[in-house]
């Protein structure tokens, strides 16, 4: 008998070659109804798949993320089983699961370009594979038959993929009349795909390279329910109506422009004063806790990044060195930290100096690819919320909190609630990606597990998610309707204090290693303004928006009593602006509902000769006259971001982490006064 340990610890013992369908059903039918999946001592396996020694296992659903990833994947081979049964003859690349759905590139028979009809079609063939409800079979196979297969078939691709798999174990998967080269792991039959629809096509190079064919890449996502399916093609046309993209170019917050370059963004000035409104939040909290300001150069000695090792190894993501005349050699910068660690290494430190935190908002450079430009959430200058805390061993604990605390408030004042936490760790059977000895990354991934534990963080681990100098806390936010980002992070570090030689000396006069806190709560700034504008719709928070308010004379009699309050209201601190042009007030109304201005400040008469304004709010029409004194104190309230990340964690817990009414889109058209 061998002993099968569950997630909860508890044990059961089975003959040896159990599968993991046979252990779902000793758990319950509805779990084996539902299982896609097992992870046996950390390995996927396929729920046919026999199990042959003691283990502890994890059954994985539709609902686990691992489970969803076995779900797309098995879908990639169902789509392609539908497209080499439309079109025989056509050859294929790679098919992987991504975060929604999947993809595979091929190269379709007689050079066929793909339309929206043919799309329809495939979608039908896959529907009636599905409901054949063929076995996925893994296949072992040794590497000399796997080449003669494809050599057969005449695939170049999947021969080419061979060439790397010269020292693993090969497997193929077939179900139906379709045979792939992969290493699994498989749904059990295609009949638990219940629900598809395939979203795009586009061109992609053969594994990247733009000097290689341009295969075709077909998007698609499925599910195990037509409810599903559904509710993610709402969510589609919901992100479409979000697009920061359009928004952006809608609100005047950014461009970019072939002659400045692809994924460099120009920020405009309402966008400008939206980075600066989230900058002056941040040092804000800075100064409140401890912080340093620092600034460092845009590019360095290629040196520095060698000692540091983010050149070689971020070198396919960096731009090609500058080499002088005088046989220098200078990087754009990838990272701060290589310069903050020049900054701690320029004078004595003592432990008394400790914890040292040092923070700038750096701009860093990224070579990406032109086809994974995607507006501000994928550009290749970027500026990190970048922060170096400086610690004793002792000190990382009590620091590590602090940073939590710190982030979990930036994300509260921006409303977002809905977050998972994943403490991302080493890959141990990989420690080539990765730089120091054992007992450091143990060292560290246990400390942050402490910590996230202490704090009270609902977490989960990814293998291989690491920073190659050390392992990290990321926070995984649901934005309004309900896509997940990346945003913030946190590394702990025992590595670069050590390949920069950074000391101090301890209180026992000895020289000692300080460690280093890698922390950015926002990532960077173009990336979480992406998503603030697609969580928001560009309906940003009073407190956020670039114009707060508008002041809107009933007529050009009014104007100079708008200059008045205008000119008031930006000497109390707020960015009001006046609208002057000689329109009716209905169609300055509309204009200010567009351009999503959370206050409108209507003026006549009667505002003038009480020293008042009427208050219109964007999206929910009149709010009555108000003096000036009292829009003051309102508008200072919405402007305390205590007071709004308090209100923010009030709404979450009141509503069990649902959005707020109050932040559904506004209405695009408004009702105009009464007075016009």
């Amino acid at each position: 008998m061998i002993r099968i340990t569950l997630p909860d610890g508890s044990s059961r013992e089975f003959e040896p070659g159990v599968t993991g369908r046979e252990i779902a059903q000793s758990i319950s039918q509805g779990l084996a109804r539902e299982a896609v999946g097992i992870f046996v001592n950390d390995q996927p396996y396929d729920l046919s798949r026999p199990i042959d020694r003691d283990a502890h296992i994890r059954i994985v659903t539709f609902a686990d993320e691992e489970g969803k990833a076995i779900f797309w994947h098995s879908s990639a081979h169902l789509m392609a089983e539908a497209i080499e049964a439309l079109y025989p003859g056509t050859k294929f690349g790679i098919g992987p699961p991504i975060e929604h759905g999947f993809y595979y590139d091929m190269d379709i028979a007689g050079g066929h370009m793909l339309t929206p009809e043919d799309l329809e079609a495939i979608e039908k063939k896959m529907t009636e594979l599905a409901k054949q409800d063929n076995a996925f079979e893994r296949i072992p196979i040794s590497w000399e038959e796997a080449v003669a297969y494809f050599r057969e078939k005449g695939d170049e691709y999947k021969l080419e993929l061979l060439e790397d798999f010269k020292d693993r174990e090969i497997t193929f998967y077939r179900q139906g009349n379709f045979t792939d080269l992969c290493r699994g792991t498989h749904i059990p039959s295609t009949g638990r795909v219940r629900a598809l629809k395939l979203l795009s096509v586009s061109s992609a190079y053969w594994r990247g390279d733009i000097r290689r064919k341009q295969l075709q890449r077909v998007y698609g996502i499925t599910f195990p329910k037509k409810s599903m399916l559904d509710e993610h093609l709402h969510m589609l046309e919901e992100a479409k109506k979000r697009d920061h993209r359009k928004i952006g170019r809608d609100l005047e917050l950014f461009m970019f422009t072939p002659e400045i370059g692809q994924g460099l963004p120009v920020w405009l000035p309402k966008g400008a004063m939206l980075r600066e409104t989230l900058v002056e939040l941040l040092r804000r909290e800075q100064r409140r806790r401890g912080y340093y300001p620092v600034v460092t150069p845009h590019i360095g000695n290629l040196d520095l990044y060698r000692t540091s090792g983010h050149y070689p190894y971020y070198s396919e993501s960096q731009f090609t060195p500058i080499t002088l005349e005088e046989n220098e050699e200078y990087l754009l910068k990838p990272m701060n930290c290589p310069h903050h660690c020049q900054i701690y290494a320029s004078k004595p430190r003592s432990y008394r100096d400790l914890p040292l935190r040092l923070a700038e908002f750096g701009t860093v450079y990224r070579y990406e690819k032109s086809g994974q430009l995607n507006g501000l959430t994928r550009v290749r200058g970027l500026t990190q919320d970048d922060a170096h805390l400086f610690v004793r061993p002792d000190q990382v604990h009590e620091e590590l909190h602090g940073v939590l605390d710190l982030v979990q408030f930036v994300l509260s004042v921006v409303d977002f609630h809905d977050f998972k936490v994943r403490l991302s760790f080493r890959d141990p059977e990989d420690k080539s990606k990765y730089v120091g000895d054992d007992e450091l990354w143990e060292q560290a991934e246990q400390a942050l597990q402490d910590v996230a534990e202490a704090h009270g963080l609902n977490y989960t681990i990814g293998i291989g998610e690491a920073a190659f100098y050390g392992p990290k806390i990321d926070f995984m936010v649901r934005d309004a309707i309900g896509r997940e980002w990346q945003l913030g992070t946190v590394q702990l570090d025992y590595n670069l204090p050590n390949r920069f030689d950074l000391e101090y000396t301890g209180a026992d006069g000895q020289k000692h290693r300080p460690v280093m806190i890698h922390r950015a709560p926002f990532g960077s700034l173009e990336r979480f303004i992406g998503v603030l504008i697609e969580h928001f719709a560009g309906n940003f928070p009073f407190w956020l928006a670039p114009v707060q308010a508008v002041v809107l004379p009933l007529s050009e009699n009014y104007i100079d009593y708008g200059r008045k309050v205008t000119q008031k209201l930006q000497a109390a601190g707020f960015r009001v602006e006046l609208d002057e042009r000689n329109e009716k007030l209905g169609y300055k109304i509309r204009e200010a509902e567009l351009q999503k201005i959370p206050y409108m400040l209507i003026v006549g008469e009667k505002e003038q000769a009480t020293g008042a304004a009427s208050l219109r709010v964007h999206g929910k029409g009149d709010r009555g006259m108000r003096s000036i004194e009292e829009v003051i104190v309102e508008f200072n309230d919405l402007n305390d971001l205590d007071k709004v990340a308090q209100a923010a964690n009030d709404r979450a817990k009141s509503a069990g982490m649902a959005g707020d009414e109050d932040d559904e889109m506004a209405i695009e058209h408004a009702v105009p006064d009464a007075r016009e």
